[in-house]
């Protein structure tokens, strides 16, 4: 599959953001060196980069993570089911918000929700 689309997202703890997207969002492991993962599904990648550890010295990422709102970007992901995404989340270090603050998007059910390091991700689930 050739890829068209993606993102990089830079992490303190980049084992634990891969495994919270690739169990969370559906995203497979096809790259894993020291410093990076990359992650895809379909034609779309996510690579997920370690913050250099003298930057990362300076970053507190508190126990439960906060969630970043006021962050200039938000990742998106289509799912199976989000009630799964959001029984799972928890034992990965994230967060799927309650079923009450769903909406309804483009004929799609979506909810927000935030990774392992505050970084808002928001779900969505056809029909």
């Amino acid at each position: 599959m050739t890829v068209i689309g993606g993102a990089t997202l830079y992490a303190k703890g980049p084992e634990a953001m891969g495994r919270f997207y690739s169990q969370v969002c559906g995203l497979e492991a096809t790259t894993r060196d020291r410093g990076f993962i990359v992650l895809e599904r379909g034609a779309l990648q996510l690579v997920i980069v370690a913050i250099p550890p003298h930057i990362a010295a300076t970053i507190q990422v508190a126990s439960p993570p906060v969630r970043q709102e006021d962050s200039a970007h938000k990742l998106m992901f289509v799912v199976p089911s989000i009630a799964a995404a959001r029984a799972l989340a928890p034992s990965l270090g994230g967060v799927v918000d309650p079923e009450e603050r769903e909406w309804e998007f483009q004929g799609m059910r979506v909810c927000d929700g935030h990774d392992p390091e505050g970084n808002v991700v928001q779900l969505r689930q056809h029909g």
